[in-house]
């Protein structure tokens, strides 16, 4: 294209008539033609008629701005050169260059293709709108340092990240708002890397504005010098990651937690396979750190199993939890230990499901309820002694009667003796005596071997019990005392009794204890006067049975009723308030309760006994064992 010098040169001698028209049109290498004050075509070069020979069409006005008439008048009106009119012809883009000859009246139209560099600054526009508005818009940080790391420049993210706008960024080292902990050394491999490799990634503290840091993840790339390769400038993006970095802590540490926890935690999944056992769950197991995984199956009991498949991961679904008392036995065999297992359900964040089962261990506590039980042995064992020393006058009278029976027997048959030959009935007699000798000696010996078991001591012996043998040797127990306050029991026990599950000795204190109330109670209200207490028992719809004891006393007030069962509470003078609360964790023990029902006249105890053995754990009479001679030591 002719310089600006070249045209004033062609225009001056255009105008001293020294150069032909054609000739200069014809040397022109861009496509040009002369236009007249009309707009009208006067000639046109070969390098604009090669444009329009391969042209489909040969309509010149088509390559022309669809103004060009306008522009002409105004090129001509303004005597001034009128630059970069687009015009498009097809798929390209044109652009013309209007030149004025005011003398002639007419104007040199030149023009030159610029179709790919009108794209390609077109794209440039459209890259650089849409650079715009991702920098404006994006959640990340972009900011332009200096080598040392001064803001030069930072996207607006900055005000929603660190609390300041991007002016209040500039020229402010960004090491000024780093943690001072993550300082050493931080800016100094960041230089060496971006010098050595041109990019750099680091993870660091950096306070907002407020006062508070967040943890940044910063991706920096440096800009070179384009003849020296040194870093003049670094382009950085960067993010929170505060609740990624606190999301991987908090992993960290519940696995440290899960790692050091002294109970045993298993993960599992519901086809019964074990995928992680932490080490308390290994030690309790027997298990080294090299073994293999169990299955849940070698570790408990088919009944455990079927809980869990039953119950257990349908409420671990829907309350996110379920538990269980459970024994986890070792693979390799050794004793069982027990314990309270509890079914976790997690979400993971795909919101895949997935389980925990934690084992808290319950050999203490075992251990403590048979020192428990031990204990509550003990003080039941005193308080039969106590009760035995109370009935002294009655158990006296009923051993006394067989002994006195049998001196009188034994004088007579030594009187009879005295007289064989001359008594013809005298060996007859003699014999009589020694057989109803030894009747009234076994029912002694009855007497005593009755409170001996009443009195003895040791573990409890739960076992399948008839119920109205057991009530009908405890009212004879008490029977002289009864006969002395003018009491009547009357027994009402129904036919074809369950057996129950007891301990018979601890049964009969309970039964013992409730008949001797009824007995003061009847004796406070009708003193000598002749009364009743009805013992009774019957089978329940649902299992098991019920006994009563129901007096003719005072009765209780709807204050007092709570307070019956309370350890020390008693309305007694010389009483200590331990027989009922004491009666109620013995029958609590065999599995069933006993409860207090006030009557028209006087009381009801009631006290439900169950049709089958309690659940007793295998290690319940080692433990007992074990607490037993602790005790004793």
């Amino acid at each position: 294209m002719p310089t600006s010098t070249h045209l004033s040169r062609w225009l001056q001698q255009q105008r001293e008539g020294q150069l032909p028209d054609s000739p200069w049109l014809g040397h022109d290498p861009q496509p040009s033609l002369l236009l007249d004050a009309r707009a009208q075509p006067l000639d046109l070069n070969p390098a604009l008629r090669q444009w329009l020979d391969g042209a489909a069409s040969s309509d010149l006005a088509a390559l022309l701005p669809i103004n060009h008439p306008a522009l002409v008048r105004a090129c001509l009106a303004q005597q001034r050169a009128i630059e970069q009119v687009e015009a498009q012809w097809g798929e390209r883009i044109l652009l013309w260059t209007f030149i004025p000859d005011p003398q002639r009246q007419r104007v040199l139209a030149r023009c030159s293709e610029a179709t790919a560099q009108l794209l390609a600054e077109r794209e440039s526009a459209k890259a650089r709108r849409l650079y715009r508005l991702i920098t404006e818009n994006t959640t990340d940080l972009i900011s332009r340092h200096t080598p040392d790391g001064r803001f030069l420049d930072a996207s607006p993210a900055s005000w929603t990240l660190l609390g300041y706008w991007p002016e209040q960024l500039r020229g402010l080292l960004a090491r000024s708002l780093f943690h001072s902990q993550d300082l050493a050394g931080l800016m100094q491999r960041t230089q060496d890397a971006l010098e050595q490799d041109g990019y750099h990634t680091m993870t660091y503290r950096i306070r907002h504005r407020d006062g508070h840091y967040l943890w940044f993840e910063t991706a920096c790339r440096g800009i070179r010098d384009t003849y020296t390769g040194t870093v003049v400038e670094v382009v950085a993006v960067s993010r929170d990651i505060t609740a990624r970095v606190q999301a991987e802590e908090n992993k960290r540490r519940l696995a440290e937690v899960v790692e050091a926890n002294p109970d045993p935690v298993l993960f599992i999944q519901p086809s019964g396979a074990v995928t992680y056992l932490n080490p308390a769950a290994r030690r309790t197991l027997g298990l080294g750190v090299d073994q293999a995984m169990p299955d849940l199956a070698s570790i408990l009991s088919p009944q455990v199993l079927d809980s869990l498949q039953c119950e257990g991961w349908e409420r671990a679904e829907r309350c996110a939890r379920w538990s269980i008392e459970a024994r986890l036995q070792p693979p390799a065999g050794g004793a069982s230990v027990p314990v309270s297992l509890m079914l976790l359900a997690h979400r993971a964040a795909s919101g895949e499901r997935f389980y925990s089962l934690v084992a808290h261990d319950q050999s203490e506590r075992e251990l403590r309820e048979a020192q428990q039980r031990h204990h509550q042995d003990e003080l039941a064992h005193t308080a039969r002694v106590v009760t035995l020393g109370e009935l002294a006058s009655g158990i006296a009278h009923e051993i006394n009667q067989p002994l006195a029976a049998v001196v009188n027997y034994a004088n007579a048959s030594q009187r009879y003796l005295q007289a064989l030959d001359t008594h013809p009935e005298a060996a007859r007699k003699v014999a009589q005596g020694l057989e109803r000798i030894a009747d009234q000696a076994t029912h002694a010996a009855e007497v005593i071997k009755r409170l001996r078991a009443f009195l003895r001591k040791g573990g409890r012996r739960v076992q399948a019990l008839d119920l109205a043998e057991v009530a009908r040797e405890t009212v004879r127990l008490c029977a002289w005392e009864a006969q002395a306050s003018q009491v009547t029991i009357d027994l009402h026990l129904a036919d074809n009794l369950p057996p129950v599950y007891a301990d018979r000795v601890l049964l009969e204190q309970v039964l013992l204890n409730l008949l001797r109330n009824a007995i003061e109670a009847n004796r406070e209200v009708h003193g000598q006067q002749g009364s009743h207490i009805v013992l009774a028992a019957e089978a329940r719809s649902e299992g098991g049975v019920q006994i009563s004891v129901s007096d003719q006393g005072p009765g209780v007030c709807a204050e007092q009723l709570p307070q019956l069962f309370t350890p020390f509470y008693t309305s007694k003078v010389n009483g200590l308030g331990l027989g009922l609360s004491m009666s109620r964790s013995i029958v609590e023990g065999f599995g069933g309760d006993l409860q207090a029902q006030p009557q028209a006249v006087g009381l009801r105890m009631c006290c439900r006994l169950p049709a089958s053995a309690p659940a007793d754990p295998p290690a319940t009479s080692q433990a007992s064992s074990q607490a037993t001679t602790g005790a004793r030591q």
